[in-house]
């Protein structure tokens, strides 16, 4: 009498062959247990600039920088508890070099032998975010044209949304932009702004002390009265800006004094 059949697949085998199917994938493949590693492929090694050895064993937590490893970990503890799929969601990693990647991760619990487990798949996006920071700091900057009117008088009118990103952009862009055109005066209409916070304050106050030090003046137009109130909220003290109601106005306030 047998004791089963003899077709049964050991544990270890049943690791081996999963470990060969997985190696053949492209994408970077992690297998973890209690934030330790126990398996990567071939493509994940290569990702990470190590061998396969070198990770086996690591906390597969930290290779995460550190605004993402307590994410990381309660991500790792919920799945090991409850066993659920860990959404699709973008972070950054530290390989082996000190060299960052922003990956997408993508996990969810796997029987690995006779291990509870995680498998963890991730995608190098790289490259795809640093195009995508390009393309919107050259959409910023052909968003906001300086317009030539006369000799010594531009027009910089900013639509769409100013956050953190983009204020600071805009502050090293302005600047670059003016360069060689021989201004005195540089009216900036924020008319078409759609967010009024602290943010779009606080780059009204730069830029105006930036272009002081370049020997221009800038003329405001377009506040709204609750941005005035934003500015009172972070103490700008806006009556220190040169404001006028519109460009039309500002253009024919400049004209008569010139």
């Amino acid at each position: 009498m047998t004791n089963g059949p003899t077709s049964l697949v050991s544990i270890p085998e049943k690791e081996k062959m999963y470990q060969e199917i997985v190696n053949y994938s492209d994408e970077t493949t992690i297998i973890h247990s209690n934030q330790k590693v126990l398996y990567i492929n071939k493509s994940g090694a290569e990702f990470f600039k190590a061998k396969q050895e070198e990770v086996v064993g690591a906390d597969v937590v930290g290779v995460f920088t550190d605004d993402f490893k307590e994410l990381i970990t309660k991500r790792i503890q919920k799945g090991m508890e409850d066993r659920t799929i860990g959404e699709l969601m973008e972070t950054t990693v530290r390989r082996f070099d000190g060299t960052l990647a922003d990956v997408e991760l993508y996990c969810y619990p796997v029987q690995y032998g006779e291990t509870i487990a995680i498998q963890s798949i991730m995608r190098d996006i790289t490259l795809q975010k640093k195009m995508s920071h390009d393309f919107l700091q050259l959409k910023n900057e052909i968003s906001a044209p300086i317009v030539p009117i006369i000799d010594g008088l531009a027009v910089l009118p900013l639509v769409g949304s100013v956050d953190g990103d983009r204020s600071m952009r805009l502050l090293d862009v302005i600047p670059q932009k003016v360069q060689g055109e021989n201004l005195h005066c540089l009216i900036i209409d924020v008319s078409g702004i759609y967010n009024i916070d602290n943010v779009v304050a606080e780059f009204l106050y730069k830029i105006d002390q930036i272009m002081r030090l370049l020997g221009i003046q800038i003329i405001f137009t377009g506040i709204r009265p609750e941005l005035a109130l934003k500015a009172v909220d972070v103490r700008i003290d806006f009556s220190k800006l040169k404001t006028i109601g519109t460009v039309k106005q500002a253009l024919k306030q400049y004209l008569l004094a010139n």
